[in-house]
């Protein structure tokens, strides 16, 4: 089935939604999963969504409910490959031909999901063949654990030679914010200039009301530079559904009164390099006021 014209080669906008997943009930589920929603988040929504905000390029992410059965997050890439990217999940003995057939469907880099699970041993003989073949294919690793928990993970990755995403936030404890001491080491990893950061799911590490998005932007564009930032949408936003949406999403960086180049790079310039978007044609820079205008 194919997505109308204007959802995909019609668009103009540079922004880089670097973080939604797609799925609907029915699939395959991963027997360690946490959590599965009771609802579809189709690419055909996902798609209307982006064109409403302007939004020209996205990178999908392998739900954990789904496990290694990347097969629906491939048939949604297979869509346009174009517009979209994907990271994938796999096993640590994934062989490298799988990982080549990844890598021309559009998958960019894997997804280690370890909220409430247990930590890999990373450095164990086991892993090592698989760090090698994502250094050798240019891959990164999206990296998803509390903040008190990152740093020996960080460390090995980095010392295989894999460039590192970590999500949202780093995700602190919410009650410390950024005085959790994991985020504050977290910000040392900005002088590697291999580690980047997604600002996105802030209701997932922040207390209702605080002032934590605004705080943690600071610090990290003080530290890591707009130039290793990115946006994502976190969509649909799942177990978090009911206080929030994509263009509350959007503004959540768009209200925080950041540089216009701050926010061009971290919209823009900054993923679409990462994920090897091309630029399209016109000026990328947008307004934060039109920017704002058009996620509410």
């Amino acid at each position: 089935m194919s997505a109308p014209a204007s959802s995909l080669t019609q668009f103009h906008s540079c922004r880089v939604d670097t973080h939604a997943h797609v799925f609907q009930r029915g699939l395959p589920l991963a027997d360690s999963r946490r959590y599965a929603p009771g609802y579809d988040a189709t690419l055909d929504t996902y798609l209307q969504l982006l064109d409403t905000h302007d939004i020209g390029h996205a990178v999908l992410v392998q739900p954990s409910f789904l496990g290694i059965d990347n097969r629906y997050l491939l048939g949604a890439l297979s869509r346009d490959t174009r517009r979209l990217r994907g990271v994938a999940v796999v096993a640590p003995d994934v062989s490298e031909e799988e990982l080549v057939e990844l890598h021309g469907q559009g998958i960019t880099g894997i997804r280690l999901n370890l909220i409430d699970q247990p930590l890999p041993d990373l450095a164990a003989k086991s892993w090592t063949p698989l760090l090698e073949r994502l250094s050798r294919l240019g891959w990164h690793v999206e990296l998803h654990r509390n903040a008190r928990d990152l740093a020996p993970m960080l460390d090995r990755l980095l010392e295989a030679g894999v460039p590192v995403v970590v999500d949202h936030f780093g995700r602190p404890d919410p009650e410390k914010g950024i005085h959790d001491p994991g985020f504050k080491t977290l910000l040392g990893y900005g002088r590697t200039g291999r580690v980047w950061v997604k600002v996105s799911g802030a209701y997932r590490c922040a207390l209702a009301g605080s002032d934590f998005v605004h705080e943690a932007t600071s610090r990290l564009v003080e530290h890591f530079g707009a130039e290793r930032l990115m946006w994502g949408s976190d969509w649909p936003h799942t177990q978090y559904e009911q206080v929030m949406n994509y263009g509350q999403s959007l503004s959540t960086l768009l209200e925080l009164s950041l540089d216009a180049a701050v926010v061009d790079a971290i919209l823009c310039t900054t993923p679409a390099s990462f994920y090897s978007f091309e630029q399209e044609s016109g000026n990328c820079s947008v307004s934060t006021t039109t920017a704002l205008q058009r996620a509410s």
